[in-house]
């Protein structure tokens, strides 16, 4: 008896002291009659960020079930990561409690590409992404400006380098946010520019920023449409730079 107590409780120890050591990437992406579209990039994303766990030493869990959003279930993780997930991704109140509550104890969050078109109607979820996504041009090449090269998602980056990809344009963009990267939308191939001022902070279109709110940190960039880029070397060092800070492991 005393033999598989003190099992037990090592067993209880071991999964202690794994607290923190996990995160979650979330994937789900709900159909409707308005938006149908589902991104084609979610198992390469997946798949480079266990790589990134392997590389640095943390277990990545992958799920599109809304029923593990409990206080219970999100006690295991340091961050969620929300991947090109698309509309609701919740389906009870329960669940999105349980996330508040996650964000405000502080719990990481990380958002990647269309993450920003998820829970758009949830006031709390779009201020603590940092946006919400209003809208994007043709995919194409464009400029992207580093506005912050000494943060551990962008250093390492050149000054300015080009890129493919969907250019995201948001609304409802906190007035906190710490731009990282940014892009001049007077120069993309755009018939409505000039139209979403509001996508706007200063004179450039924001692209990827951190956010910091009572403990909690988030990380978000809008870089990562096509599902060939999550094996370029490039993007996913920008993804494990800004996964690594919001877990507190890299400064």
């Amino acid at each position: 008896m005393k033999r598989f107590l003190l099992a037990g409780l090592m067993a209880a120890g071991l999964v202690q002291g794994q607290s923190g050591k996990r995160v979650l990437v979330y994937t789900r992406t709900t159909v409707t009659e308005k938006s149908s579209y589902v991104h084609d990039n979610i198992a390469a994303s997946v798949e480079a960020l266990r790589g990134i766990g392997a590389a640095k030493g943390f277990a990545v869990d992958a799920s599109d079930d809304p029923g593990v959003f409990t206080r219970e279930k999100l006690r295991e993780y340091r961050a969620i990561i929300f991947t090109s997930t698309n509309n609701e991704a919740f389906t009870t109140d329960e669940q999105r409690q349980a996330f508040q509550y996650f964000i405000e104890h502080g719990g990481g969050l990380v958002g990647l590409h269309a993450a920003t078109t998820t829970e758009k109607q949830w006031p709390f979820f779009v201020g603590v992404m940092g946006g919400r996504f209003a809208r994007h041009p043709k995919l194409q090449k464009f400029t992207v400006q580093v506005v912050d090269a000494h943060h551990p998602a962008t250093r390492g980056m050149p000054a300015s380098f080009a890129w493919e990809d969907e250019c995201y344009f948001h609304d409802s963009l906190s007035p906190n946010l710490h731009i990282l990267l940014a892009t001049d939308p007077s120069a993309l191939d755009d018939p409505d520019k000039g139209k979403f001022p509001d996508s706007m902070v200063g004179k450039v279109l924001p692209l990827a920023w951190t956010l910091t709110r009572n403990g909690s940190r988030t990380f978000y960039t809008a870089l990562g449409h096509q599902k060939e880029r999550y094996s370029d070397p490039f993007l996913v060092k920008h993804i494990q730079g800004g996964l690594l800070w919001v877990m507190g492991k890299e400064k």
